[in-house]
């Protein structure tokens, strides 16, 4: 297997513009592709953003910082991954959107090229099958905000070569995260407990068990979480999660995993938390107030 030298991103989102910052960070040459020039401008501004923040912390020297932006490349050229020796995908969770990438990729990058997938709940497999390069096909799946947390799951499928998986996982190691190994099924570790937790916590809600507060302060408090789930799927995103969840639900088939009434509801309504100003909390207001949910 090559050794890992020059980074590929698919997406300047939140997670690929900080996937590619933790990437250049790590001394790795890197590309990112995005679908215009307003979003690779967007994806290069909080990248910027992150790292003048983390000068000012004291957890970064300005040379490294201009270190970091100088292995950076942001384009809307897909021909510009070609000659990556990983290129990590993340862009928007659909499966076809992904495999169409995967196809025109797979048909420019030479045989050693890994494909990594950054998707939250749907199957490297399903993705392999897409490409002539099924056992390069791996799983990274960083976690938000990517500098700031540690964990990477790495998912071998099983058509995923030894040799693939022990360099997507060295690989990890060289960003500075702590990866862990698992299967391809929808969710990995993280999601697969994660989000029947959150759903969970909106049933109790819908059927008055107890208000949106004290449902986040009994989390907080009685088995010491950061935060409660529902300030948690307002961080998340309550469209994210709910495509999570469906996504889920439609490979397994258990209720457990189906989105509950009023996410559904809240998602039609354009309710997505922090970043549409309102979910679970109003954050039109400091601090943030509990939203009218008609419930």
């Amino acid at each position: 297997m090559a050794e890992i030298k020059t980074v590929g991103v698919l997406g300047a989102g939140l997670m690929g513009s900080g996937i590619a910052q933790v990437a250049a960070q790590a001394g790795f040459d890197t590309r990112v592709r995005e679908v215009s020039d307003a979003l690779s401008a967007r994806g290069l501004a909080g990248v910027e953003k992150q790292l003048a923040r983390a000068v000012e912390k004291g957890k970064l020297t300005a040379d490294d910082r201009q270190a970091a932006l100088g292995r950076l490349r942001f384009t809307t050229d897909l021909g510009a991954l070609a000659q990556c020796d990983i290129v990590i995908e993340a862009v928007t969770e659909d499966l076809e959107v992904k495999n169409a990438l995967w196809r025109e990729l797979d048909a420019q990058c030479p045989p050693h090229t890994i494909f990594a997938s950054n998707t939250s709940s749907l199957t490297i497999a399903a993705m392999a099958a897409a490409t002539s390069r099924a056992d390069r096909m791996v799983g990274l799946h960083f976690f938000n905000p990517v500098p700031v947390m540690k964990l990477v799951e790495v998912v071998r499928t099983v058509t995923t070569s030894d040799a693939t998986f022990d360099a997507a996982f060295q690989f990890a190691r060289q960003l500075g995260k702590e990866p862990i190994a698992a299967k391809d099924s929808s969710g990995f570790v993280v999601n697969l407990l994660l989000v029947p937790y959150m759903l969970d916590a909106i049933t109790a809600l819908e059927r008055g068990v107890a208000s949106v507060e004290d449902i986040d302060k009994g989390m907080q408090l009685g088995t010491g979480h950061p935060m409660g789930p529902f300030t948690l799927l307002d961080f998340v995103g309550l469209d994210t999660t709910y495509k999570i969840a469906e996504i889920m639900f439609d490979e397994y088939r258990e209720k457990r995993y189906a989105p509950p009434p009023l996410l559904r509801r809240m998602v039609l309504a354009g309710m997505y938390g922090r970043k549409s100003g309102k979910g679970f909390y109003d954050y039109s207001v400091d601090p943030p107030k509990v939203a009218a949910l008609g419930i």
